[in-house]
């Protein structure tokens, strides 16, 4: 039996951002369809080094898709020059339950987060947009910024991050790149990079707001992946209140993200706030955005779907391409 391993530079190479986009839809619509087999994931609170591990299984029925990842994720990283999310994937065969193949879990990931918001900006974004605001300046910002890209035909580009050499040196890297415009622009604060911006993605580590609510153009879309857990709030409640909520998986996120948790517990919304799932959406069971000044918000804490699809992309296309190692087990 051969184990396929894929670095995060194969992996890279194997899951390009439209197929990834297109899986997502997919993996979206069997989770809202109660097709896919995905528990909650189990979350292991590392708190004396204030880091988090996550194990995430999923099972997808129409595409064949099984897969477990391992991540960690450990903001504090970010102080000693290391990666803040590390992790692996192991993809099953869906037949027989033989481990195939196990890839470099950060570059998937992000590829697959990137993807998700992708998928939503598609669904959701005015098909006018054309600027586009990332708060933050980490491997989520660059898959971010490259999924709205692939969807929409950006013609400008700003790039807010408290670390504003951080934000400079993804400017200069992101500029050029595929989809992405020639020019990227560094902003000097996040007011400035979400003012009048047609698209806002939040990729930040923030456990607070980072951006205000009345600060928006009506008709923005916002992509919000950084909160993930119930105390941590990247998103304020006057851009929730004000917003469309469509939300990756309901359940998740009501137990997950402080950014709905937060505004629930003060009594500003109710769970009934939340539209839609995207797969709903993807699907045709429910509308998604009905006028060009709505503001509509896409509210990711990640799903082990998307990892399922994720990896059955990846693999098919490594095998075609003669890409990975294979070892014996």
């Amino acid at each position: 039996m051969k184990l396929r391993i894929l670095t995060a530079a194969e992996v890279k190479q194997a899951l390009p951002m439209a197929a990834a986009i297109a899986g997502m839809k997919s993996a979206y619509a069997q989770l809202s369809a109660g097709l896919a087999v995905a528990p909650l994931r189990a979350h292991l609170d590392i708190t004396p080094h204030q880091g988090a591990t996550l194990v995430m299984p999923a099972y997808l029925p129409q595409d064949g898709a099984l897969a477990v990842k391992v991540v960690s994720v450990f903001p504090q990283n970010a102080r000693r020059g290391e990666r803040v999310i590390n992790g692996l994937v192991l993809v099953l065969d869906a037949e027989t339950g033989r481990p195939s193949a196990l890839l470099e879990g950060s570059a998937l990931t992000a590829i697959r987060t990137g993807a998700g918001s992708g998928a939503a900006t598609d669904l959701l974004a005015r098909p006018d947009a054309h600027v586009v605001a990332i708060l933050g300046s980490g491997v989520q910002a660059r898959t971010q910024l490259e999924a709205v890209c692939t969807v929409r035909a950006i013609s400008e580009v700003r790039v807010y991050s408290p670390d504003q050499t951080q934000a400079a040196a993804f400017a200069a890297e992101m500029a050029g790149v595929g989809p992405i415009p020639a020019h990227v622009q560094v902003m000097p604060d996040a007011a400035t990079a979400v003012r009048d911006a047609d698209i806002i993605c939040a990729a930040t580590t923030s456990h607070t707001p980072v951006f205000d609510g009345r600060d928006l153009k009506p008709g923005v879309h916002i992509n919000a992946i950084g909160s993930y857990q119930p105390t941590v709030q990247e998103i304020d409640a006057a851009t929730v209140q004000r917003a469309l909520v469509v939300v990756d998986a309901r359940e998740a996120a009501l137990a997950e993200t402080g950014d709905l948790i937060i505004p629930m517990h003060q009594g500003l919304i109710t769970a009934a706030h939340i539209h839609a799932e995207l797969g709903e959406i993807v699907a045709g069971v429910k509308d998604g955005r009905t006028h060009p000044q709505q503001i509509t918000l896409f509210k990711s804490v990640g799903t082990a779907v998307q990892d399922a699809i994720a990896g059955r992309i990846a693999l098919a296309n490594a095998v075609q391409m003669g890409l990975g190692t294979l070892l014996d087990l």
